[in-house]
This record gives structure tokens, C-alpha cells and sequence, in this order.
């Protein structure tokens, strides 16, 4: 089983949104496999929202413990709009899955704001208690 190599940069998303020209903030903060995540790192998600002035923030996090993010971001902060989004394959390998993806998280962040922490998956955009990651199909399905 290969090694997930995650790019020290935010090179994939300023690619993606130049390609549809929509000129938004982008801020790089924890640059690993979400595997690897812990408190400290989740600690500095919500560091990072909180310092924010943005009422939505559009969060780009592996898939492997996205929900674990998702709540543990949930706990903490109720009074913004959170997407959380990714994606299964990684954009250096195919570009349009995540491309999908974020675009329809920034959809929710921009044009349909609400407060509470959200996953924008497969064409599914839900509160994050109410979807989950399937993980023999590879796919983010409603629960």
C-alpha cells in the first residue's frame, strides 16, 4: 500500500478557483494526512474559524477523519457556517472529483449560509451528524 504524500502548498485549490475565476481568500494551515490529525491540530482549526472574521469558512481536510474534525469543530463554534470538503482521490491524481467537491462546498458557504458544520461530498451537502463516509463504496452517502 502506497503512502499518501500531501503537497506542502495550496497550489490544487488556487488551481481549481482560478479555473472558474472566482478570486476567494485561501489560507493553508495544517499541511498532513488527516490520519495524522490530532487535538493540537484540530485546536488550531478552531483557532484559525475564531480569528477569522468570515461568517463561512470553506475547510479542505482528508477524508479519513473528517467527521472527527467536523465534530470536534461543532463543539466549539455555533455560530458560523463550517463545510468541511475533500476528496477521495487525490486532485494530482484526477482533478474533478475534488473540484466537484469544493465548488459545492463554497456554493453552501456563499449562497446558501446557515450556522452549523457541514460535509460537502458526492453532491451532498449535510450538517455533519447526517452523513458519513462509506468506505467499501469510497463514497459520502446521507444517513
Amino acid at each position: 500500500m502506497g503512502e499518501l504524500v500531501v503537497p506542502k502548498d495550496n497550489r490544487a485549490i488556487e488551481e481549481i478557483l482560478g479555473a472558474v475565476q472566482m478570486p476567494l481568500p485561501v489560507r493553508g494551515l495544517i499541511y498532513k494526512d488527516s490520519l495524522e490529525f490530532d487535538e493540537k491540530d484540530r485546536a488550531a482549526l478552531v483557532d484559525a474559524i475564531e480569528a477569522s472574521r468570515a461568517n463561512s469558512v470553506v475547510i479542505v481536510h482528508g477524508t479519513d477523519t473528517m467527521d472527527a474534525s467536523a465534530a470536534y469543530v461543532a463543539k466549539r463554534i455555533q455560530d458560523r457556517c463550517i463545510v468541511f470538503t475533500g476528496a477521495m482521490v487525490p486532485y494530482s491524481i484526477d482533478k474533478a472529483e475534488a473540484s466537484a467537491n469544493l465548488m459545492l462546498a463554497i456554493a453552501k458557504a456563499l449562497h446558501f449560509p446557515s450556522n452549523g458544520v457541514f460535509i460537502a461530498m458526492h453532491g451532498i451537502v449535510e450538517e455533519h451528524t447526517k452523513i458519513y463516509k462509506d468506505r467499501k463504496r469510497g463514497v459520502f452517502c446521507r444517513k
